[in-house]
């Protein structure tokens, strides 16, 4: 194995090990791995493509597995003497191309059940979402999914869109909407995702009970319903679903505060960590909420722009 620069490595490779006692610990280190797609070695370690996406996760892995009184080193690897770069590559194909097929098998049990499509495809879409992020070298199976999904989309759109429309028109227009007050990333990238996509003249107030403005749609409020956490998802996600927002930007949005909101690294995006720490400051200064709420969303419609 020759360990290069940075820049000429196109691989990373993980060495940890943990002590007997942390056997928790160590299948929560192994799952982090699987949803990162790393590739186990039959020698030792995990090895994922450089890039500094991939870097920081390891890095943030070795850091959590000194922290569990283990040792973890991340390096920089050029080459493998007993395994050929087009070889490894081809394992990584592999691998999506195993996942893609289970998911390919679920997409066509969930198309003969015209009933339970709309229920079953949300989750089956975050499924492929999660493995194309991982996906580096881009499994020929790939294509293939898409067709399935653009398949069990045609049905669902048809039936949402008109739907979608009335509603949106005749409920949801022109509205004011009540949140909590001292607006988190949660709230303020929900309020940005209403006034963008579902309500552009939206009107947005702070209390802690809803019922103090009856008129209002409540979100993300702990009572009064309205739109708010369900299941997994935090508000930006049922807003997303409820009103059938497909905008490809604004899923990885989703995922982003997900993961902001909820700390459960399910995505594995760290974008949003910074924007929420602002608002936290922001709201310890004593800045109002409402203008909180305006400079957040300005925040959020710059990653909009960027994100990818």
């Amino acid at each position: 194995m020759v360990v290069s620069n940075k820049q000429l490595s196109p691989w990373l490779l993980l060495v940890f090990s943990l002590p007997a006692k942390q056997g928790a610990k160590r299948v929560e280190i192994w799952r982090k791995l699987k949803r990162y797609g790393a590739l186990a070695l039959r020698s030792s370690g995990y090895v994922l493509p450089s890039s500094p996406e991939n870097l920081e996760r390891f890095e943030w892995l070795a850091t959590a597995i000194r922290k569990y009184k283990g040792q973890a080193s991340v390096v920089q690897v050029h080459s493998f003497d007993d395994l050929p770069s087009e070889k490894l590559s081809a394992l990584f194909v592999d691998s999506r191309s195993r996942d893609y097929e289970l998911l390919m098998r679920d997409l066509k049990k969930a198309l003969a059940n015209s009933k339970r499509l709309p229920f079953l495809l949300p989750r089956l879409r975050r499924r492929f979402q999660e493995m194309a992020a991982i996906d580096f070298f881009h499994s020929p199976l790939r294509s293939r999914v898409e067709a399935l999904l653009a398949k069990a989309d045609a049905p669902i759109a048809k039936l949402t869109s008109a739907s979608q429309a009335r509603r949106v028109e005749k409920e949801y227009l022109d509205r004011t909407w009540v949140t909590r007050p001292r607006p988190g990333i949660d709230r303020v990238s929900s309020a940005w995702l209403i006034r963008r996509f579902i309500d552009p003249n939206a009107r947005f107030v702070f209390a802690d009970d809803p019922s103090s403005h009856k008129d209002a749609i409540p979100f993300d409020m702990f009572q009064g319903g309205g739109f708010g956490h369900r299941g997994e998802d935090c508000t930006f996600e049922t807003l997303l679903k409820e009103f059938v927002i497909r905008d490809a930007q604004v899923r990885k949005i989703a995922e982003i505060i997900h993961d902001a909101d909820l700390g459960d690294e399910k995505f594995g995006r760290l974008e949003g960590v910074g924007i929420d720490k602002i608002l936290i400051g922001w709201a310890q200064q004593g800045i109002a909420d409402d203008e909180i709420l305006r400079r957040g969303m300005e925040l959020v419609e710059g990653l909009y722009r960027s994100v990818t």
